[in-house]
């Protein structure tokens, strides 16, 4: 059994890398990952908790080189709500595991977004969205408000001006990002050694993060996944597509695609969702892949 992970951290170089956690969900494994049947989870019920749920850790990584302070994802914000039969969420951790690293939220300088579910904005303002949140609440604008707020302009037009329960609230997140966003495409470098990934099929503009030592001193590569995959389970059970994928067989085309990329020893793996540990490497397979944690 896992439990959703703490902090953690590593280092490329002069670059770190810190995942800093806001909450957690408690999902049915057999409702997300409708090709896993409960049959499939057989062989992999050590990530199950004690009542058959598949938990999810959900937070932001914390990007740190020697001039900048990065956010890749906002979490939940401060929520606690239910979907019925599907999951529970809890959120709200993000701001005090940041003043534990001794920052403040103006001296976050880039806010990057693999995309734009719920669960990756909740952050954005100072309301966190959520089926229960209280009426009334107002919004007085963007929690990181010197930072400049990156995502990929094709994410930005799927989901404008939609009232999704998934997606970017329009009140909350929407709305006050719209003088802020700015969009970045595949290659782009953010900064020093930070590069934009592309790897679609979850949201149609969802990317991802490489990052890498900008001096070349240190050879490792950390690849930040966002929602390519969702468990560890996936290393290995590739083709399982999770619930809400926009287009499953795009992501699973692009999962294959990285994880086939990923079996290089230097390369280490951040899962933001990722339960116990969100660093790994993917083992090359024998019979088939598998999950290493740690780093």
């Amino acid at each position: 059994m896992v439990l959703p992970a703490e902090r953690a951290q590593v280092h490329v170089g002069d670059t770190t890398l810190t995942y800093l956690p806001d909450g957690h969900g408690r999902l049915d494994p057999a409702v997300l990952f409708p090709a896993s049947q409960p049959e499939g989870w057989a062989t992999h019920a050590a990530y199950l908790d004690q009542d058959g749920r598949f938990p999810v850790s959900i937070g932001s990584f914390l990007v740190r080189t020697p001039e900048r302070a990065i956010l890749v994802d906002l979490g939940l914000g401060a929520v606690d709500f239910a979907v019925p039969d599907v999951a529970t969420f809890h959120g709200g951790r993000l701001l005090a595991g940041l003043a534990a690293e001794g920052l403040r939220p103006d001296d976050i300088d880039t806010v990057f977004f693999t995309h734009l579910h719920h669960d990756h904005v909740g952050w954005t303002s100072n309301v966190a969205p959520a089926p229960n949140a209280a009426p009334g609440q107002v919004v007085d604008g963007l929690t990181f408000p010197r930072a400049r707020h990156l995502v990929s302009a094709a994410e930005w037009q799927h989901w404008k001006g939609t009232e999704e329960l998934l997606g970017p609230d329009l009140a909350a997140v929407q709305t006050p990002l719209t003088a802020a966003i700015a969009f970045v495409d595949d290659g782009a470098e953010i900064a020093p050694g930070v590069r934009v990934l592309a790897t679609p099929g979850h949201t149609p503009g969802h990317c991802s993060l490489e990052i890498t030592d900008p001096t070349g001193r240190d050879e490792r590569t950390v690849i930040v996944l966002g929602d390519v995959m969702h468990c560890q389970v996936q290393v290995t059970e590739s083709s399982w597509s999770f619930l809400f994928d926009h287009d499953a067989q795009q992501a699973t085309q692009t999962r294959e695609r990285l994880l086939a990329q990923l079996e290089d020893p230097a390369t280490i793996l951040a899962g933001g969702h990722f339960a116990g540990h969100v660093f790994g490497r993917v083992l090359p397979p024998v019979a088939r892949r598998v999950w290493a944690s740690g780093r």
